[in-house]
């Protein structure tokens, strides 16, 4: 059986914005309102970059990633094409204008992705080897 927990009213999240849900192992959980008061939940983490999707634009059912524009489906966690790729959903209900979220899935579900580091891509973090410089020969004149 599934046990919800109570994350918010959905008037507490902003008509096409988000809220976010910090877990205590992993990345946070944005949750997504529409205009059509729907309510999605998505790891905060676009497919692409690993933009916070939740300083995202929400139109319809989508979500543009505030990095690079990649348009996510609120209801799949997919982007759209031409892009491709998915960001882990976690199962919503509301009941009497409470948001829940599953306690299971805030607990393990995708608790193991992180957010790529900025900056050029370097496997080895041993410091790099300090390049030898011989001087420049100065100009006669």
């Amino acid at each position: 059986m599934t046990s919800w927990i109570p994350i918010a009213r959905v008037d507490d999240i902003p008509v096409l914005g988000s809220r976010c849900v910090q877990r205590e192992h992993g990345l946070d959980v944005a949750v997504f309102r529409n205009a059509q008061d729907e309510v999605f939940a998505l790891l905060d983490r676009c497919p692409h970059k690993g933009g916070p999707l939740s300083q995202g634009i929400v139109f319809g059912t989508s979500v543009a990633c505030p990095l690079h524009n990649w348009t996510i489906g609120l209801d799949s966690g997919c982007a759209k094409a031409p892009d491709e790729g998915c960001t882990p959903r976690f199962a919503v209900k509301v009941e009497d204008g409470v948001v829940h979220l599953d306690a299971q899935e805030l607990s393990t579900h995708a608790t193991d992705l992180t957010r790529p580091l900025a900056g050029p891509a370097r496997r080895d973090l041993s410091p790099l080897p300090l390049a030898v410089l011989s001087p420049l020969p100065l100009g006669e004149g």
